[in-house]
């Protein structure tokens, strides 16, 4: 899927997050947005026709999904995988401890950036990361 398939107004949205953070910059990877730090991936974002990259079957969420993944936190995954959706657990990643969460007009931008912070924090280098904290 491509740049374009994700609604701009989400993606807006997730660019603002994640290329707010020191050295970030979006790559097209596998045909959607993912968001780098010294070129290691530390968020993503896509359609998805509910098949392949989720664990949610398209009954349940409809012909066309748009999600995010991230690293989540240690610990942290199994907790939001617990609380059910919008958290999923992403195919591919989803075992290294990245969780997924679908994005829509009722999603609490908050707590992606939240997501994005603690994924950008386990993914960068650790002074950048420190900038961070500093600030």
């Amino acid at each position: 899927m491509a740049t374009d398939d994700v609604p701009d107004h989400l993606l807006v949205q997730a660019r603002a997050i994640a290329l707010d953070l020191p050295e970030a910059a979006e790559v097209e990877t596998w045909g959607h947005p993912t968001f780098r730090v010294r070129n290691k991936i530390f968020a993503g974002i896509g359609a998805s026709d509910g098949q392949g990259s989720t664990s949610f079957s398209p009954d349940e969420l409809g012909d066309r999904i748009i999600t995010m993944t991230m690293k989540a936190a240690p610990g942290e995954q199994e907790s939001l995988l617990a609380s059910g959706s919008p958290f999923f657990r992403p195919r591919y990643v989803g075992q290294r401890g990245w969780i997924g969460i679908v994005i829509d007009d009722d999603t609490d931008w908050a707590e992606v950036e939240e997501l994005v912070l603690d994924s950008y924090c386990a993914i960068a280098p650790k002074t950048l990361s420190r900038q961070l904290i500093e600030d």
